[in-house]
């Protein structure tokens, strides 16, 4: 008689290709993304004192910091937006950006264990990422709900705009940077270590090349370019443009930044599922 088809529960299959991205091997194991969201969210501040309140001392230390250094001392101009809510909308923005970018840039040297010992779609991991920093930018966007609520009562020349119904969208743009962007560096630090300490100064640095504490319009002409191949800058300018009524928004240049952003994610998927194939013989 002939035998009847069996399910399997481990099919052992050929290399695959370059662009054979498993996607839907990531759905499968879904549960286990929201497994490590809650692991990345314990593992943090589990041991604090103060515990989820660093969601909101850090923003506000920050904006108080720019506020006295760059609005008080050094006189940059906020075009007429309260220093406190102009800094906060640009801090929220790109410290979302930032946190993706720099802890998926160290997926694979802090996985390394996990990774050597069981199998599941690496993917999990930089996407879990993004995901537990979301929620850490949910925390984040509150505080700055609230400053803009009291600039308002207050009677601030404060006019949030239609451009509101954008924020989830920029908000996706931001995870593909950073997760773009973190996956190819993840890929590169198993090879050249050296890159995890240019990181966190790189990402500093390109800060100031973000009109996170100098509003676009102030720059000279020949500046504005260079500071507009930023992609973050289209996206900071209209996060600030939908709750404050001020900025530079622009459709071609946020255009710009949709395509940069979804390039540098495909690229980042493609890379890093070739080098998560093989990492394990460097790191």
């Amino acid at each position: 008689m002939k035998e009847q088809d069996e399910d399997w529960t481990l099919v052992i299959k050929p290399s695959s290709g370059l662009f054979d991205l498993q996607l839907k091997e990531v759905w499968r194991y879904r549960d286990l993304l929201q497994m490590f969201v809650r692991r990345d969210f314990v593992a943090v501040y589990k041991q604090t004192i103060l515990g989820p309140i660093w969601f909101f001392l850090q923003p506000l230390f920050t904006t108080i910091t720019f506020t006295i250094v760059f609005g008080n001392i050094a006189g940059i101009s906020t075009d007429g937006i309260p220093g406190p809510l102009f800094y906060m909308a640009g801090i929220v923005g790109w410290n979302y950006f930032s946190e993706c970018l720099t802890t998926t840039s160290n997926t694979f040297i802090q996985n390394a264990n996990i990774f050597g010992k069981v199998y599941f779609p690496r993917l999990i991991i930089p996407l879990s990422i993004v995901v537990s920093n979301l929620l850490k930018f949910g925390v984040q966007f509150i505080l700055f709900l609230a400053l803009l609520s009291y600039f308002m009562f207050t009677g601030a020349d404060v006019q949030p705009t239609w451009a509101m119904v954008l924020v989830p969208f920029l908000i996706i743009l931001m995870a593909a940077l950073g997760l773009g962007f973190g996956m190819l560096i993840s890929a590169m630090t198993t090879k050249y270590r050296d890159l995890k300490f240019l990181i966190t100064f790189g990402v500093q640095l390109a800060m100031y090349a973000s009109p996170v504490i100098y509003p676009l319009s102030t720059l000279p002409e020949k500046y504005k370019p260079f500071i507009l191949a930023n992609p973050m800058t289209s996206i900071i300018e209209t996060f600030r443009y939908a709750f404050v009524g001020e900025g530079s928004f622009n459709w071609m240049y946020l255009g710009y930044s949709t395509l940069f952003a979804f390039v540098v994610l495909a690229l980042g998927i493609v890379v890093f599922n070739k080098v998560e194939k093989s990492f394990m013989d460097t790191v």
